[in-house]
């Protein structure tokens, strides 16, 4: 029996290692996962290719999406519509696979709005002084941007509560599995089982009348 896959939305502080978790469970579980590719009107970059990095659309495209409910989720960034596409996620999922879709928490709540069953996971360092010295330690972004992406995990903290789970991310290796396994878990709950179950219990119905 082909199980239906469960749709994950994973958000986190900006170095709390988020990308690198979704990495590793694709790399380990290829067959099991599928990780959800947007849309956006943005320029490709060099070496970027539609259909893997992202869906490359005109404006107007885009804009056609919103209006035919095509997308689960959008938001606009820097002069950019980024978004969702409701049929390639659904596509995947009734394909059995579990779907992982990486946004930011104003995206996640869209998602949740739109798919209640779908389960939203928020990825953090065991500390904030933990997160400061990952930032720092990139060496990629001066102390002004560090600051600034400081300030932004505090505001996002504020809505960390509208998660299912909240997984700390100290060690790599534990957190890719204790993701994998709370994932995997979320297969076994009733509301994503409502037809083996009444299948069950017409079954046992009908032994019960002696059929």
């Amino acid at each position: 029996m082909n199980k239906k896959g469960v749709l994950v939305v994973v958000s986190g502080f900006s170095g709390a290692g988020k990308g690198t978790i979704m990495k590793q469970l694709l790399k380990e579980h290829p067959d099991t996962y599928g990780l959800s590719i947007s849309a956006t009107t943005r320029v490709p970059r060099p070496g970027e290719v539609h259909g893997r990095e992202y869906f490359f659309v005109s404006r107007e495209e885009f804009e056609q999406m919103i209006d035919k409910d095509e997308l689960i989720e959008y938001a606009q960034y820097v002069g950019n519509y980024y978004g969702t596409p409701r049929n390639y996620v659904f596509s995947q999922l009734e394909q059995g696979k579990d779907v992982i879709l990486e946004i930011e928490i104003q995206g996640a709540r869209k998602v949740k709005e739109n798919m209640p069953d779908a389960v939203l996971l928020f990825v953090s360092p065991p500390s904030a002084a933990e997160l400061k010295r990952r930032l720092v330690e990139r060496g990629t972004e001066r102390e002004a941007v560090i600051a600034s992406r400081l300030s932004r995990a505090w505001q996002e903290a504020q809505g960390v509560e509208d998660y299912d789970y909240f997984v700390i991310n100290d060690d790599l290796e534990e957190c890719v599995q204790k993701v994998h396994s709370i994932i995997q878990h979320e297969h076994a709950r009733t509301m994503r089982n409502h037809a083996l179950i009444e299948n069950i219990k017409a079954e046992l119905k009908s032994f019960a009348e002696g059929e």
